[in-house]
């Protein structure tokens, strides 16, 4: 009678309240949601955690490839950046994920002169112009500039002053910036570096002349933004960004042309010993990883 009535109070409990283990395993779980719901959710995370989530389980897997939810983490003026790198063909192609993904890894364009890429947490682009994207008074004479290899570049060569008298480089870029605030920074080091035994060394023997004046640095853009500014070169042996100028983004969609240069034309005095390596636009913020770097 016992056993009767402890099996007809255990029946009692299943079935007037208490979980059963029937009613655990039909309660709803993280795959029951529907994928538009969690795609919605995704929308307001950013990407990294999007990703984290899509490792879930198969339902948050599926609503993390949603073309709805990349879409809005690429900025307004993404399509003028996935033609320039990826190919107008392509992209008809490949999902909007995909698309992301791919413009968030560095790209070359422009014959591979140029590399440009996606920030995931900010959505605004960094682009570097190497040296040979720019125009430099006297390149072509080997008696002034030389292009050398090194992998302390990202494009594996630098232009090398060996003497001038007279030196100007200067760039101009036409593109489509997401909206925010960028700077333009010149990447420079006095002194040529190469490797002996293994070890880096720099040889100095022909910096001269930047002690004498200040190099002059100068930004303008097609809608009247303008910066002005001159300092000495500084820290031989090392690579130093020198800041030229900044310029802020306020229209997406819109093309924005970009004139810069750096000048020391005193004709007083040679100058000489100048590794040339890029011309660097990033979000002003990251300027201080530059140096960091």
């Amino acid at each position: 009678m016992g056993a009767g009535v402890s099996s007809t109070n255990k029946a009692e409990k299943d079935g007037g309240g208490s979980i059963s283990s029937s009613s655990r395993d039909s309660r709803p779980g993280l795959g029951d949601f529907p994928e538009s719901c969690i795609s919605s959710l995704f929308m307001n995370l950013d990407p990294p955690d999007i990703c984290k989530l899509a490792r879930v389980n198969r339902a948050f897997h599926r609503a993390s490839s949603a073309d709805f939810v990349w879409e809005s983490k690429l900025p307004p003026s993404y399509k003028f950046l996935a033609n320039k790198v990826l190919g107008e063909e392509n992209i008809a192609t490949m999902t909007k994920k995909e698309i992301y993904a791919k413009l968030c890894l560095p790209n070359r364009f422009d014959g591979g002169t140029k590399e440009v890429w996606l920030d995931k947490c900010s959505g605004q682009v960094c682009l570097f112009m190497s040296s040979k994207s720019l125009k430099i008074t006297g390149i072509d004479d080997r008696r002034y500039w030389n292009y050398i290899p090194t992998e302390e570049s990202r494009f594996q060569s630098v232009a090398y002053l060996q003497q001038m008298w007279w030196v100007e480089v200067v760039g101009e870029l036409e593109f489509e910036f997401p909206v925010g605030s960028y700077s333009l920074v010149f990447r420079l080091q006095l002194g040529k570096a190469s490797k002996r035994l293994g070890r880096r060394v720099c040889n100095v023997d022909q910096v001269h002349g930047w002690d004498i004046k200040p190099v002059r640095f100068q930004l303008s853009t097609s809608d009247g933004q303008s910066s002005l500014s001159e300092c000495y070169l500084r820290g031989p042996g090392e690579w130093v960004y020198y800041n030229v100028g900044d310029f802020v983004v306020e229209k997406p969609k819109e093309p924005i042309n970009i004139k810069f240069s750096l000048a020391q034309i005193d004709c007083t005095h040679t100058k000489g010993g100048l590794c040339v390596d890029s011309a660097i636009i990033c979000p002003t913020e990251f300027k201080e990883r530059l140096k960091q770097s």
